[in-house]
């Protein structure tokens, strides 16, 4: 028996597997949850600006006054019912996905600051040994210049972070996520 070492294959992607083909969330605010109403569209690329067609977005986000839902017994206990405050959906041939949900408020921050209003991201794709964190700004929040997050991250990276106004539609934003390679969206140890 000749024992010949064969090459190695890449990670995945399992994620359709039961985490998207049934579990896919679009919708994280219900019709009724109070706040505005935003229409969110993530696009993933690799390190040569190719979409990547078969990675998974997940989200978790504060509502409209800044509450995560599930810290209810922590002060937090006027979240709607109908905020999932969590979303999760695949990327398409292109490389985008589309999340329904209400801008959040800010949140608190380490010691006595305050967090602009953000959502926390997490990538999974083929080739990717553990998911990547990051966070989507909304681009002119008043609160970004003093986000104690954001001014950890160099001045010229903070735009990788800030999700863009789409032009084709009202209440639309645009977060672009560059897996590698110029303008690499900043990730976070978590």
């Amino acid at each position: 028996m000749d024992l010949t070492p064969t090459p190695s294959q890449t990670v995945g992607p399992y994620l359709h597997l039961g985490l998207t083909d049934t579990g896919s969330v679009p919708c994280i605010a219900g019709k009724g949850v109070k706040g505005e109403r935003v229409w969110l569209t993530f696009r993933v690329l690799d390190g040569d600006s190719v979409p990547v067609p078969d990675a998974m977005i997940e989200l978790w986000q504060a509502d409209s006054e800044g509450n995560y839902k599930g810290t209810e017994g922590h002060g937090n206990s006027t979240v709607d019912g109908s905020f999932r405050g969590f979303g999760r959906m695949p990327t398409a041939e292109d490389g985008s996905c589309s999340f329904e949900t209400v801008k959040p408020g800010p949140v608190p921050g380490p010691g006595d600051t305050i967090q602009a209003p953000h959502i926390n991201v997490s990538i999974m794709a083929r080739g990717l040994l553990k998911r990547l964190s990051t966070r989507a700004y909304f681009a002119g929040e008043p609160g970004n210049a003093s986000d104690p997050v954001l001014a950890l991250i160099p001045e010229n990276r903070r735009p990788t972070l800030l999700a863009q106004p789409d032009p084709t539609r009202a209440g639309g934003w645009i977060f672009e996520v560059r897996l590698c390679g110029e303008g690499e969206t900043v990730f976070f140890d978590v």
